[in-house]
């Protein structure tokens, strides 16, 4: 390679590497009089690249944003996760997997030998959790327009179209998103709750009215966040005056968007902290992070090593006791649940508290006896 060429790359690289550049640091850097850094520049800006000469007693350059995308130089590394990246993209739920197999393919075609070498060895297969209905894919735009009113802290309109089709609740995902989660599994209705009266046998089918569509919301947005292949935006509701979360692939923007809007403080200190305890049933300032923002929270000694129970145990605490005896404290929605999360290490079990497991534990023992015992066959 020319001596020239080489030293264009190596500006690019610097180039890349940082925002801004003294002229005087990138000719000590490259070895060569800050008169050859300028001609340097001007080469680069022939070949598409918007580098900007900034003023000043120093003087320096900045690789600025062009209109077009000019060729990028990545490192070993750089290329590699971004080949590993591109992979991956098809299980985002963001509606990109095609461009993201084109840009694959434009990526590897380019990479030197060694680096090929290496992403194909590393070949990613993104398969998804079978599910009764696939999950909802959100338009790139949306989440464009999402991310920008974000970016730019303004007012967000949007219409937010209900749940099509019959709603099938799944752990960890409250489709009672607009800031009241929905009822966890396994626990159940509020006390003095009562379904509503059946109609009388006979009775016609009631037509629903034809209502004007609800206005569209208004909302302060704060954050685009992902959990389990979804999108969700958290924002303030200008109009509920409280914190919401939507699902983004249910949200229609509006144009123009608002003012913009100083930022507020997330309940929980953090967006994960909030997202995680909404998603949990819990209010932020419970305490979210480990076992303690689950609604039900339970102690337990197994007659298992520390180490095996460790192995199958994603969030709680695991003391050892012994060789064959450790502690457990463990999290979950309802008390039955946690009881039946326990039971599943298929070891001898001590509760240590409190009361409420002890009785989950022998409410499953009567039901489990009795789907045990063997049914008596039916009259011919």
């Amino acid at each position: 390679m020319p001596k020239t060429s080489a030293r264009l790359l190596s500006l690019l690289s610097l180039l890349q590497a940082r925002r801004d550049w003294p002229g005087a640091l990138l000719a000590e850097r490259l070895d060569v009089s800050p008169r050859t850094v300028r001609r340097d520049v001007d080469r680069l800006r022939e070949l598409g690249y918007p580098v900007v000469a900034m003023k000043g007693p120093d003087g320096g350059y900045r690789l600025d944003a062009g209109t077009e995308l000019p060729p990028l130089l990545f490192d070993d590394e750089q290329a590699v996760a971004l080949a590993v990246a591109l992979q991956i993209a098809t299980t985002t739920g963001a509606g990109i997997e095609e461009a993201a197999a084109r840009a694959l393919n434009t990526v590897r075609q380019v990479l030197p030998a060694r680096l090929r070498h290496r992403v194909d060895t590393l070949r990613v297969t993104a398969v998804d959790r079978p599910a009764i209905r696939p999950e909802p894919q959100v338009d790139s735009d949306v989440l464009m327009a999402i991310g920008a009113a974000v970016h730019g802290r303004e007012v967000l309109r949007f219409d937010y179209s209900p749940v099509s089709g019959p709603v099938r609740a799944t752990a960890g995902t409250p489709e009672g998103c607009e800031g009241t989660p929905a009822t966890p599994p396994g626990s159940a209705a509020p006390s003095g709750a009562a379904a509503p009266p059946a109609p009388p046998r006979g009775t016609p089918p009631q037509t629903p009215r034809h209502s004007d569509p609800p206005p569209p919301r208004r909302v302060e947005p704060h954050h685009l966040v992902t959990w389990g292949r979804r999108w969700y935006l958290v924002a303030w509701d200008l109009d509920r005056d409280d914190w919401r979360t939507f699902r983004a692939d249910r949200i229609t923007p509006r144009t123009p968007t608002g003012p913009r809007f100083p930022p507020r403080e997330l309940p929980g200190g953090s967006v994960a902290a909030f997202i995680t305890a909404r998603f949990r049933g819990i209010g932020a300032t419970q305490g979210p992070d480990g076992v303690g923002g689950w609604p039900c929270r339970g102690e337990v000694i197994l007659a298992l090593p520390a180490a095996e129970v460790l192995r199958h145990t994603r969030e709680g605490i695991v003391e050892e006791l012994g060789p064959d005896r450790c502690r457990v404290v463990l999290g979950s929605w309802s008390w039955p649940g946690l009881a039946a999360a326990i039971g599943r290490f298929d070891a001898d079990i001590e509760v240590i508290g409190p009361p409420e497991l002890a009785s989950a534990f022998a409410h499953l023992a009567t039901r489990y006896a009795a789907a045990g015992q063997p049914r008596a066959a039916p009259n011919p």
